[in-house]
């Protein structure tokens, strides 16, 4: 007995190619859906309570640490109600005008934007809206791939179809970057101002709005003609922006 059991596990058939690529993507398959289910369960959680941070904070926070290790971000979560009108329908106006009638993604947007880089030979315009912008600073990393964009579009639907669409701008105007370090609009408020995010005037909204695709940047450089521009333009359009 005990013979022929050795000479069966020696003699077993080994797996082919075939079998060990199935039990692969199955394994992948299992990663993903666990995956998901994960960022699903957190967006369940957000419903009631506030996010502490974001992936995007986590990875600004260890890049500036390399450099100063007990440096820490400037964020400070401050209720919807207790955010600027001015600064609502600023951000509105300027990323995703919208925001208020679509589901998540704004195709039209995003056909314009790739004509626009297509025509400029390099990328000057995203067509992100607001939610997708905000899936990607609470979930994803910075690298531009085909899944990152993929993952994104997965996490847009999940907050559109779990979050209304003031929490979901609630979330957005906390944990977006507005300086080097400097994340959520009270922090950008006291940062920039010296005021509270109840307080910003519709100019200061407007300028805020205006550093939005690239904050460090402005941050550094606040004096530029094209951000007096582009706040001026903002400003222009902030009396017909929708905000939830």
């Amino acid at each position: 007995m005990v013979k022929w059991l050795l000479n069966k596990q020696v003699y077993a058939t080994p797996l082919s190619a075939g079998g060990l690529v199935k039990r692969a993507l199955v394994l992948l398959l299992g990663v993903v859906l666990l995956y998901q289910i994960w960022v699903f369960l957190h967006i369940c959680w957000w419903i009631k309570f506030n996010p502490s941070s974001s992936a995007f904070m986590e990875d600004r926070l260890a890049i500036i640490q390399e450099a100063k290790p007990e440096a820490e971000l400037k964020h400070q979560w401050v209720d919807y109600q207790k955010i600027s009108n001015h600064l609502k329908r600023a951000v509105i106006a300027s990323e995703d005008a919208k925001f208020t009638d679509h589901e998540g993604v704004d195709w039209e947007a995003i056909q314009k934007a790739y004509e626009k880089n297509l025509k400029k030979g390099k990328i000057v315009s995203g067509g992100s809206t607001i939610s997708q912008q905000l899936a990607k600073n609470l979930f994803l990393s910075s690298k531009r791939t085909p899944w990152r964009k993929a993952q994104e579009l997965v996490i847009t639907y999940m907050l559109e179809a779990m979050l209304s669409k003031q929490r979901i701008f609630e979330i957005y105007l906390n944990v977006i970057e507005w300086g080097n370090g400097v994340f959520g609009a009270q922090a950008a408020a006291r940062y920039y101002y010296k005021t509270n995010a109840a307080n910003l005037s519709s100019n200061q909204a407007a300028r805020l709005a205006a550093m939005i695709p690239n904050p460090r940047f402005y941050d550094a450089h606040r004096n530029t003609r094209y951000l007096a521009k582009r706040t001026a333009t903002i400003q222009a359009r902030m009396e017909y922006a929708e905000i939830p």
